[in-house]
Formats: structure tokens, sequence, C-alpha cells
């Protein structure tokens, strides 16, 4: 069974702004709780076909897995395949959103649109998301050997919090700064728009206004072709 996703992005710049929404999650509700806390590093590839990379993944993948791979590969007509690595922290500990050490899980990651939105950044996708047992560089190294290259490659750390609901992180990004994600996944895709409507109140009630997607789409583009000056660091550019 396939996991839909609703996702939208608020831009928060600064520290000083990311903790104002920690203190209006808590004020909302007041079993809101930091679930975990992690560095990531997260590789987007593009070009590529999805079923030459099924071939080179399924025996990495479970069998419910490779159905799902299955079907998003038939049926997909834009996708975005992403690799990503990640360390979990303690509560306590900071994170200057620094470069990971050798350990870490590591998954493998397609998101596919849902109507007319991006399979990068839009607001509903199907999402395939599986741990693998291969490290970060050997899976990279599977899906550029079927045709795929290197888009950019991102570094950040997270804050996920549940808040009424919806799931909530607290990104610090090279290159975008302090970025929010509220997320809702249901697993039919007709509860997408209660999961929408249900996501956008509750970004109304903290007083945080969506990152619009013309934006978003001029930010991810100028990272792109960027990467390289941003991966690993604290850099943060602006862009309009």
């Amino acid at each position: 069974m396939h996991s839909y996703e609703v996702e939208v992005k608020a831009l928060l710049g600064s520290e000083k702004r990311a903790e104002e929404v920690r203190k209006a999650m808590r004020k909302a509700d007041a079993s809101c709780t930091l679930v975990s806390k992690n560095r990531q590093l997260n590789h987007y590839f593009d070009g590529g076909q999805l079923d030459a990379l099924e071939k080179a993944i399924s025996s990495q993948l479970s069998k419910d897995a490779r159905l799902r791979f299955h079907d998003i590969a038939e049926k997909a007509k834009e996708f975005s395949v992403r690799t990503r690595r990640f360390d979990r922290l303690t509560a306590g500990e900071k994170d200057p959103s620094t470069m990971l050490g050798a350990s870490g899980e590591v998954l493998l990651v397609v998101k596919a649109s849902v109507g007319d939105d991006s399979s990068a950044n839009g607001i509903s996708r199907i999402e395939f998301e599986e741990k693998v047992s291969v490290s970060l560089d050997a899976l990279d190294k599977m899906i550029l050997g079927c045709g795929f290259k290197y888009q950019a490659k991102w570094s950040r750390g997270r804050e996920e919090y549940l808040c009424k609901g919806v799931n909530v992180t607290l990104d610090k990004n090279a290159g975008y700064g302090w970025l929010a994600e509220f997320e809702r996944v249901v697993d039919d895709e007709n509860q997408l728009g209660t999961a929408e409507k249900q996501v956008r109140a509750l970004m109304k009630e903290l007083g945080v206004e969506e990152l619009p997607q013309d934006r978003l789409e001029r930010m991810f583009a100028f990272y792109n072709k960027h990467w390289k000056d941003y991966y690993g660091t604290e850099k943060i550019f602006h862009v309009e």
C-alpha cells in the first residue's frame, strides 16, 4: 500500500524565528513533543528510468517494498529519486548541520507527483522510503549506474515534532537557513484534501506563512546550480 503525503513548507530564516515556532507549537498543543533530532545528507538525482533502477535495487528491498516500487515505476509520470543518510542525535546535542561521520542509516527515497504537483517540491505526492543495508556511496553508485546523474547534494540538521496530529520538522538547511515543513501522511489518496486542511489550519494557528511554490522553485534551482558552494556548510543565500 502506498503512502501519500501533504507537505507545505515555510521559510523561517533565523534561529530566533525557529524558536518562536517551537514556542507556538507548545502553546497550541501541550502534548507537543520533540520526536527526534538528526543530521542528514540528502542526494538528489535526475535523468534515468525507474524500471532500470527497479532491477538494480531489487536485492536491497523486501517483497512488499519491491511491489510498491514496481507500482510507482509503472505509474509515475514525474518522479524524484533521492538517497539519504542520517545520524540520530540526543535531545540536548547541538546541531550545526555539519557533515556526518561514517555511521547512520541509509534510505532510498522516491517521490512521485499526484496530479499537477512537482515531484520534487509539490504539496501532494506518493512517497516511497525504504532503508537499505549498503552505504550511501554504494547506493549512489547503483543509481548512477542506471543512467541517473547527481542533481545536487544537500546537508541539514532536522528536529521532528508531532503537533495536533501533524508532523512538523524544523530544518537548518545549508543554503536555505531555517525551514519548517508541515506534513500529514495518509494511505488513501482520497484523504489528501482533508489532510491538507489540517496542515493549513495548524500553520494558521502558529502564524506561519507558506513559502510560495514559485519562490521555492527558484530557490531550488539556485541551490542546484551552486550546491557545491553550500553543501556541508552553514552559508545561506537569499532568492526572492
